[in-house]
C-alpha cells in the first residue's frame, strides 16, 4: 500500500517581494507605452528562479488586503502609523519622486490570475495572517518566502517550515531554520514573536519594553520560558529579576497585555476556497498574451512559463 504523498507548499510573501523587485530591478524596465514595469518583471524573475531552485508542488501568491489592519490599531495605535504619516507627508513630493510601483500592482495581480497561481488575501488581514494561517492548516513542508522578520515565529523545524530570506535578489536566499533562530536571536520559532514584542520594533511602530534590547529579551525567555513567565516573574517580588527589569516590566504591563495579539500572526483566517497546485500551462493565455504584449513582459514571462512547464 502506497502513503499519502506529502506535497511541498510555498508561500510568498507577496508585497515583501514586489517591494525588492521594485528597487532592485532598474524602472528603465518600462512598457511598450513607457509605464515602468521593473516590479512585474521582476517579481515574475523572482517566481521562476523559487519554483526552478526549490521544487515547490503547491504556490500561493499572499496578499495584503488590508496592511494595517484596525484590529491591530485599536490594541496599539502607533503600529505602522508613521508609514501612513509618510503618505501624507509625501503629498507635495510626488512630482519630486512620482510613486511609480503603485500602478503595477493591478498589472502584477491580473498577470498572476492569468498564469494560474493562486492569489490569496482575506479583508481585514495581512498578507502575514495569511501565511500563518496556510502554514498552520499545512500537512506538508512549507517553505516561506519573505523579506519580514516578523514571520520567523513560524519557523518549526519538527513540521518543516522554514522561513526563505532574501540576502539579494531571491539568487541569495538565507535558509532560516531554528538553528539558525538559536545561534543569531537565542530563541526557536516559538518565541520569537515574544522577543520581537519585548524588543520592540521602530519599523512596525512597536515600542517593546524601554531598556529591553534583543539580548536582554533573549536570557529573559531562557529564564523564565516565555512572556506570561516574565510577566508573573515581574509581579514576583521573590524572583531574581533585578530592580530595574522589574519596574520597567511593570510599567510596560499594559502593552505586554496587548502586543501579543499585534505581534503574532493570526491561524485562524477564513479563506475562500483556491487551487493552490502549480499550474504547468497558463489558465487563460489568451488574457496572458494580450498582457504580456500590453505591458512588455517579454523574457520575464516566458522563462516563468517555461520553468513552470
Amino acid at each position: 500500500m502506497i502513503g499519502p504523498v506529502t506535497r511541498r507548499l510555498m508561500l510568498l510573501d507577496t508585497a515583501s517581494l514586489y517591494f525588492r523587485a521594485y528597487f532592485g530591478v532598474p524602472d528603465t524596465v518600462r512598457a511598450p507605452d513607457g509605464t515602468p514595469v521593473n516590479a512585474v518583471r521582476g517579481l515574475l524573475d523572482f517566481i521562476a528562479r523559487l519554483v526552478q531552485d526549490h521544487q515547490p508542488d503547491d504556490l500561493v501568491a499572499c496578499m495584503d488586503a488590508d496592511w494595517r489592519p484596525q484590529w491591530r490599531v485599536d490594541l496599539i495605535p502607533s503600529y505602522k502609523a508613521h508609514r501612513v504619516a509618510e503618505e501624507v507627508e509625501g503629498g507635495p513630493d510626488e512630482e519630486e519622486t512620482p510613486d511609480t510601483l503603485s500602478p503595477q500592482v493591478p498589472v502584477i495581480e491580473s498577470v498572476l490570475d492569468a498564469v494560474g497561481i493562486a492569489r490569496v488575501g482575506a479583508t481585514g488581514y495581512e498578507a502575514d495572517d495569511v501565511i500563518g494561517t496556510l502554514t498552520a492548516r499545512a500537512t506538508g513542508p512549507v517553505d516561506i518566502v519573505t523579506g519580514d522578520r516578523d514571520l520567523y515565529q513560524l519557523v518549526d523545524d519538527r513540521r518543516g517550515v522554514r522561513v526563505l530570506y532574501p540576502l539579494k535578489g531571491v539568487g541569495t536566499l538565507q535558509t532560516v531554520d531554528e538553528s539558525l533562530l538559536r545561534e543569531k536571536y537565542g530563541v526557536d520559532g516559538a518565541h520569537y514573536a515574544d522577543l520581537a514584542l519585548l524588543r520592540g520594533d521602530p519599523s512596525d511602530g512597536l515600542p517593546g519594553v524601554p531598556g529591553v534590547g534583543e539580548k536582554t529579551a533573549a536570557k529573559l525567555l531562557a529564564a523564565h520560558g516565555d512572556l506570561a513567565g516574565i510577566v508573573a516573574a515581574a509581579q514576583d517580588p521573590a524572583s531574581k529579576l533585578t530592580p530595574a527589569q522589574r519596574k520597567r516590566l511593570l510599567e510596560a504591563g499594559p502593552y505586554l497585555e496587548v502586543a501579543p495579539k499585534v505581534v503574532r500572526v493570526a491561524s485562524d483566517v477564513p479563506l475562500g476556497s483556491f487551487d493552490a497546485a502549480l499550474p504547468r500551462e497558463p489558465r487563460d493565455p489568451m488574457t496572458l498574451e494580450a498582457l504580456a504584449e500590453q505591458w512588455g513582459l517579454g523574457g520575464s514571462l516566458q522563462r516563468l512559463l517555461t520553468t513552470l512547464r
